[in-house]
């Protein structure tokens, strides 16, 4: 469903995306990736190459799949920010999700949105019953979406030096987690 196309439901939440929503993820996804490079790992030319199909299956149906993504809407039913978790399948790690390709356009930040997807996420994964941390990294210096996190109870655990390189730039990552049991998380 194109964001001209959304039904009333989906004006101003927040939700998990299917294969309908394909479409309008890519496009969030390849703004962000063109308009914040240094906030993610991904190129917006490596993830503009790749098939619809790709995309459709990022979105996952929570059966077992590798990863889900949830989207916000805005009042007038566009797709205007999305945030994913991709869960581990090896038995040993299997109580850990990572929170990945957060992003809220520039149109529709401090609204909220943002802090909703993490909640959304953090609120699945505690519904799947068997995780205990959900894990991710920000680019050292993103200041608001590291606050974010910590807000919704991500606590810092170490900063991979020289990360992903952006340009002639090498930059850091900090490494977060969630305990999903701790209280108050």
């Amino acid at each position: 469903m194109s964001a001209s196309e959304a039904s009333p439901q989906d004006r101003d939440v927040v939700r998990q995306l299917n294969a309908a929503d394909a479409q309008a993820y890519r496009g969030v996804m390849l703004d962000a990736y063109a308009t914040h490079p240094s906030a993610f790992t991904s190129t917006v030319e490596e993830r503009a190459a790749l098939p619809l199909g790709w995309w459709m299956q990022r979105l996952g149906a929570d059966d077992g799949g590798e990863s889900i993504v949830y989207g916000a809407f805005d009042d007038s039913g566009a797709l205007v920010g999305a945030a994913g978790l991709s869960f581990e399948t090896r038995q040993r790690t299997s109580h850990k999700a990572t929170l990945f390709g957060m992003s809220v356009a520039a149109s529709a930040r401090r609204a909220g949105f943002g802090r909703r997807l993490v909640l959304a996420l953090l609120d699945h994964a505690r519904a799947r019953g068997h995780l205990r941390l959900v894990q991710l990294t920000v680019t050292e210096g993103n200041e608001a979406a590291q606050k974010l996190y910590e807000d919704c109870g991500f606590r810092v655990f170490g900063t991979e030096p020289l990360a992903i390189a952006v340009g002639d730039a090498l930059l850091a990552k900090v490494h977060m987690w969630c305990d999903l049991d701790a209280p108050g998380s």
